[in-house]
């Protein structure tokens, strides 16, 4: 069985723009794709690991008078009773220590206090 997570964060150093906002813009794809590259290994090495699936983005959203992009994501997971269950709880802490207290992923900047975690 597959579960899903949603995990949402700000990144401080994308101005947002409208093309972020319509799917099938090149802008969209192009961002989406720097996103999974960036977050598919970090979470490959968490606790969630052997059982992650990917996550895809949902979405991006204006923040701070367009001067942030907030990026929704959400991802997916087998869920097995030979893994260990799945903890949003654990999974946060991890990417926390994984981007120096989640203010970089690659190329960006993030708002440290933006990281949502729900499983």
């Amino acid at each position: 069985a597959m579960g899903h997570f949603t995990m949402n964060f700000t990144i401080t150093n994308l101005m947002f723009t409208r093309d972020l906002e319509a799917p099938s813009s090149a802008k969209f794809r192009s961002t989406e794709r720097i996103m999974q590259h960036y977050i598919h290994p970090l979470l490959q090495r968490s606790s969630v690991g052997p059982q992650f699936s990917g996550c895809r983005v949902t979405g991006f959203r204006s923040m701070k008078k367009r001067e942030s992009t907030g990026v929704n994501t959400i991802c997916s997971y087998t869920n097995s009773s030979q893994v260990p269950k799945f903890d949003s709880a654990e999974i946060y802490q991890e990417l926390r220590n994984m981007t120096s207290g989640f203010t970089k992923l690659g190329i960006y900047n993030l708002d440290s206090k933006s990281l949502y975690v729900n499983g």
